[in-house]
């Protein structure tokens, strides 16, 4: 089915995934390449609400249903951006895909990891990226990017969440960044410099899958 290439960047909050999404478009997009940004919760019309939904401050919402309606969100994103983009042979670059359920609504909110995982796949119709990257946030500069957002203030719901719980999140994905096929990157460094090292994780998978035509 898939003629394009997906890439899916994850990370906790803050760990700089928007801004390494729209420099890898811009690198792709001068090797000729036909890129889509997208993002979840979100990347369509129904997505989008329910993402307002999920992250309003004002929401109050049970770990379960919390599951759920990122699940749904997740359906219609896959059927209704990811897989026609796929199938157009597009580059699709998602700010965030099943890892960040499993981090969140697994490890952080402690629904059984294999609940999390069962949906993902239903949610999915069982697509897999071709290169998922982890930001990985070294503990202390998690920390200090916390103290500033805190400062700044306007947290969404999930980012007003207690510090216990981010930290757990942060934890999550150092762990599930050892998983076979996942490239961690250190996301502590300058901005150039993580995204060198994306750049190189992408080349690797654009020659795999030059060599498979």
């Amino acid at each position: 089915m898939k003629q394009g290439l997906f890439i899916v960047l994850e990370g906790p909050d803050r760990s700089g995934k928007s801004t390494q999404a729209a420099l890898l478009k811009a690198w792709l997009e001068s090797l000729g390449r036909e890129v889509l940004v997208t993002r979840e919760p979100g990347g369509t019309y129904l997505s989008e609400k329910i993402r307002r939904i999920l992250l309003d401050p004002k929401s109050r919402i049970e770990p379960l249903t919390e599951l759920f309606l990122y699940e749904t969100s997740r359906v219609k994103h896959t059927l209704e951006k990811i897989i026609p983009a796929l199938k157009a042979g597009k580059v699709i670059i998602s700010d965030r895909f099943t890892l960040s359920t499993t981090a969140y609504q697994g490890y952080g909110r402690g629904l059984p990891l294999n609940t999390v995982e069962t949906l993902n796949t239903i949610a999915t119709l069982g697509l897999k990226p071709d290169l998922t990257v982890v930001m990985d946030i070294p503990d202390k500069i998690f920390a200090r990017r916390e103290r500033a957002a805190e400062r700044a203030g306007g947290a969404d719901r999930i980012e007003s969440e207690p510090d216990s719980f981010r930290r757990r999140v942060n934890r999550a994905y150092k762990l599930l960044a050892l998983k076979p096929g996942i490239a961690r990157v250190n996301a502590g460094r300058p901005i150039a410099e993580i995204h060198a090292d994306i750049k190189v994780r992408v080349e690797k998978v654009l020659r795999k899958t030059s060599r498979k035509k």
